[in-house]
């Protein structure tokens, strides 16, 4: 099986403002399958993703929001509101979780 490469804040932007073309890359999964209700409230203090983000203080509509989060601000976002260290194990573990159905 080969390993998903991990999903850089450029593509998360593309993906929150529906710009991912999924033809792009055929086993692309969205943000909101991947990182589903259930799995939010499961693992985070989150009811969503959307207001995970929220929670952070993100803003992300543009490109440059995205670009503009330092990758230290986001892993600590991570940690303290979810059950994971950074954003690379909640990443990691939403794409095992959804490779499991």
């Amino acid at each position: 099986m080969r390993k998903q490469k991990p999903m850089s804040f450029e593509d998360l932007l593309k993906e929150l403002q529906g710009q991912k073309d999924v033809q792009e890359d055929p086993s692309h999964v969205s943000l909101e399958t991947l990182f589903h209700d259930s799995f939010m409230r499961k693992h985070t203090r989150s009811n969503s993703f959307a207001e995970f983000l929220e929670k952070g203080n993100f803003k992300v509509q543009t490109r440059e929001d995205i670009q503009d989060i330092p990758d230290e601000f986001f892993d600590r976002h991570v940690a303290r509101d979810t059950d994971f260290a950074n954003w690379q194990k909640m990443l990691d573990t939403a794409t095992a979780e959804y490779g499991a159905k």
